[in-house]
C-alpha cells in the first residue's frame, strides 16, 4: 500500500478534514490540537497564508505520536506543493485541477486532492494520477452534483469543500461523499481569539458528531 492510499483510508475512516485558514502562527499549534482532541485527525493548514510550511512542520511535530494527518490547501502551483511536503505534508489539496501540483505529489507518494467541479475537470484530474476530487465550492453545486458526477464517472472518491456545515454535511454524505472538508463550521473564530480552547475543541466534537451521525443512519 502506498503512503498516499493509506492518507487516504485514514481520511475516508475519519471522514472530516478540519481546514485551518487565517489562524496566526502562534495559535496554530494549540487550535490544531485541540481540534485534533475533539476528533478530527486530518488537519488542512491552507498555503495562501504566511509561513504555511512553518505551521505545517510545527503541527506535525506536536502531534506526531497521534493519528493526525497534516496537510496544505489552496496550494496553487508545484512549487508550493513542493515547499509543503518538504515542511511535511501527508496531503496537499488545491482547488484546481493542475497536472504539476499532481506530479510533484504522485512522485513523492503524497496524496493529492484536486479540485474540481465539472466532469471535464473530474476527468482530467483522474487522468493526471488524482487520488481524490474536491468538489469545490461544494454550496454553489450542492450534494446533488457529487452523483451527477459520480454516475458516468463511477465510484471516484470526492471531498466537498465550501460551505459544508453540522446541518448539510449529512446531505453532502448520503449524496456520495467519501468525506467532507470544513473550515468556518469547524474553526471556531471567536473561541481562538478568546484564548478557549475548550470551546475549540468542543466545536469539533460537533461536527464530528454530526458525521458520525449521518455515516450510522
Amino acid at each position: 500500500m502506498t503512503n498516499a492510499r493509506s492518507i487516504r483510508d485514514r481520511i475516508v475512516d475519519g471522514g472530516v478534514i478540519a481546514v485551518l485558514r487565517g489562524v496566526d502562527e502562534d495559535d496554530i499549534v494549540p487550535v490544531a490540537r485541540a481540534i485534533h482532541d475533539g476528533g478530527v485527525a486530518a488537519l488542512e493548514v491552507t498555503a495562501d497564508g504566511k509561513r504555511a510550511s512553518e505551521k505545517i512542520a510545527a503541527i506535525d511535530r506536536e502531534l506526531t505520536d497521534t493519528d493526525a494527518i497534516v496537510g496544505a490547501g489552496t496550494v496553487l502551483d508545484a512549487a508550493t506543493a513542493q515547499s509543503v511536503i518538504d515542511a511535511g505534508a501527508a496531503f496537499v489539496v488545491s482547488p484546481h485541477t493542475d497536472a504539476a501540483i499532481i506530479r510533484t505529489c504522485n512522485r513523492h507518494g503524497v496524496l493529492c486532492a484536486a479540485g474540481v467541479m465539472t466532469p471535464t475537470e473530474a476527468v482530467t484530474a483522474m487522468d493526471a494520477g488524482a487520488d481524490v476530487l474536491k468538489l469545490f465550492p461544494a454550496s454553489s453545486m450542492g450534494p446533488g452534483h457529487i452523483g451527477a458526477l459520480r454516475g458516468p464517472l463511477g465510484d471516484v472518491d470526492v471531498i466537498p469543500t465550501g460551505g459544508i456545515s453540522r446541518e448539510n454535511a449529512a446531505d453532502y454524505l448520503e449524496a456520495g461523499a467519501v468525506a467532507v472538508g470544513a473550515g468556518g463550521a469547524i474553526l471556531d473564530a471567536d473561541a481562538i481569539a478568546a484564548g478557549d480552547m475548550d470551546r475549540v475543541r468542543e466545536t469539533a466534537a460537533a461536527f464530528v458528531d454530526a458525521v458520525d451521525d449521518a455515516r450510522q443512519d
